[in-house]
Order: structure tokens, then sequence, then C-alpha cells
């Protein structure tokens, strides 16, 4: 749990307790409600992030965890329920940011979007 300062409506976070984040990164993150999208690390500001190119990890096969989807992909991409990318989404309450190696990358963006 970080010692967040909330002034005026902004929230600070001690420089001790921020995530180096380098921005353009493909990243897997968990939001408190919002769920798990994988996309490009656009900003992070608190626990507000914006990810560009991103999908929304709505179900999954094939990874224990997110770690695993984030380190190694998914072993079944062809069970999953990604819907296709959008191009840009602001999610103002993420709890992990876990950046991702290149082959869970192209794993995640080669599942086919799921249409309900």
């Amino acid at each position: 749990m970080t010692n967040e300062i909330n002034i005026n409506g902004e929230i600070y976070v001690p420089k001790s307790e921020q995530v180096k984040q380098p921005k353009g990164d493909y990243v897997v993150v968990r939001t408190e409600s919002a769920g798990v999208h994988a996309g490009n690390l656009v900003s992070r500001k608190g626990k507000g992030v914006v990810l560009a190119d991103t999908r929304r990890l709505w179900y999954w096969e094939g990874a224990a965890s997110l770690s695993q989807i984030a380190g190694t992909g998914i072993s079944k991409p062809s069970r999953c329920k990604f819907p296709a990318a959008i191009a840009e989404i602001t999610l103002t309450e993420a709890i992990e940011i876990i950046p991702c190696t290149d082959k869970a990358r192209k794993i995640i963006e080669g599942v086919k979007p799921w249409i309900a």
C-alpha cells in the first residue's frame, strides 16, 4: 500500500514508492474493478494508467496467473476471450502493472478477437 497524498484532486506518491515504468512498453495491467488489460503503456500517474492499442483480457485458459501471461504467454489462445483492440483506454485504479515479453505480446495480439 502506498502513502498517497491527495492535494486539490491530484494524487501524489513518494518517489521511493513510485514504480519506474518506461513509456511504450507492452504491459498487462490488473485493475481494482475494470478487469485486466494488455497494451502499450502511454502514461502512469498514481493509480491512473493510459494504454494504447489495448485489449481487455476477459477470459483465458492456458496460464495460471497474470505473471505467467506476461512472461510466457498463453498455451491455449484459441480458448481465450479477448475482444478486439481499441486505440486507447484510461484505467483509473491500476493495482498491478507487469511488463510483457515479446513472446507473450505476440501470443496476446494473435488471439482472434472474441465476439459475443
